[in-house]
């Protein structure tokens, strides 16, 4: 037997009778054999090291320990890669950029965003992606598979973050923090979207007419005004309309008064009634509002602006509402009007 084997920043928990370094040089045998065979499962291997590897599948053994924070590993490559996380050793560098990674394989998928490889392709669709997990996914999309099941409410999901994402619903949990206001939120990247409120940032630009949004999908929404793009059509009439229309399904519930709605931005729009947040700020007199929308409004009234005019009498006003309210009286009173000659002739 030869004594425990080390590495850098862990050990190895029991005495073995093969140094795991070692036997990752070994040879394959001639003509591809694979002679080690797995007695539990009778998979066969090329190496008696991988083997020995593979028989801590079945035997849950995991002999590398972290030093740092106790972890235990199944293979000494494993623990070399999570003692990077301690370390914040990133020796993997992309020659384009500059950027670095822990992990080879994160460097490997990294390049791909410069080069726009996409080796990995959709046997049904032929679409093609640049990560293999990203395949698996898509695929879902045409199997309707929904793998990945709440143990809490049983509503299942093709996707494993977004049941992580759907059980913060039932624990209330929300991890992410903004550090200068110290609102909570259960998604990362809805705090980056908070973060946009503070620093008035808008980093996606419409290269047509260079108007600057602070989210990248109303970027996207808005460049379909200039094409006239209209992607999502309705197999019941086949109009780019909500099918929510039809179906009147309400599918976007709020998590905290159960309230129901038909699209996603209603949803969001009604939850800042219970937050009470107002991320969109007047530039002018510092007021706040819920809405964009009614900042707009609001800021007709610096502006002195009035968009919405009547095509009966010429009058302008600054708010739609304003108008409708408006043409209604013009209609009575020329209701009205037209019944008294009416009844003068009579």
């Amino acid at each position: 037997m030869m004594e425990n084997e080390f590495c850098e920043g862990g050990s190895v928990k029991c005495e073995s009778d093969f140094d795991n370094n070692d036997f990752l040089d070994e040879k394959p045998k001639d003509g591809g054999q694979k002679p080690y065979s797995c007695d539990i499962c009778k998979m066969s291997f090329s190496q008696k090291g991988k083997l020995i590897v593979h028989k801590r599948v079945h035997t849950g053994e995991k002999p590398f320990d972290c030093n740092v924070c106790g972890k235990s590993l199944t293979r000494s490559s494993d623990l070399t890669k999570h003692i990077r996380i301690h370390t914040g050793e990133k020796p993997y560098h992309c020659d384009i950029c500059d950027k670095s990674f822990s992990q080879r394989d994160h460097l490997t998928k990294h390049k791909r965003i410069h080069t726009g490889e996409k080796p990995y392709q959709c046997d049904i669709c032929g679409k093609s992606f640049s990560e293999v997990s990203n395949v698996t996914t898509h695929r879902y999309t045409h199997t309707g598979e929904k793998p990945y099941h709440c143990d809490i409410c049983g509503k299942s999901f093709s996707q494993n973050d977004h049941l992580t994402r759907h059980k913060l619903v039932h624990t209330g949990e929300k991890p992410f923090d903004c550090e200068i206001c110290g609102k909570s939120f259960s998604i990362k990247n809805n705090l980056a979207r908070h973060k946009l409120t503070h620093t008035g940032e808008k980093p996606y630009h419409c290269d047509i007419c260079g108007k600057s949004f602070s989210i990248k999908n109303n970027l996207a929404r808005h460049q379909r005004i200039h094409t006239g793009e209209r992607p999502y059509h309705c197999d019941i009439c086949n109009s780019a309309k909500h099918k929510c229309i039809h179906t009147e399904e309400k599918s976007y519930n709020c998590d905290i008064c159960g309230k129901s709605f038909s699209r996603s931005d209603h949803l969001a729009i009604h939850k800042l009634v219970h937050t009470g947040e107002k991320p969109y700020h007047c530039d002018i007199c510092d007021k706040s509002f819920s809405r964009s929308d009614h900042l707009a409004i609001h800021k007709h009234t610096h502006t002195g602006v009035k968009p919405h005019k009547c095509d009966i009498c010429g009058k302008s006003f600054s708010r739609s509402d304003h108008l409708i309210t408006h043409n209604v009286f013009i209609q009575e009173r020329n209701s009205i009007t037209v019944m008294s000659v009416i009844n003068h002739f009579l």
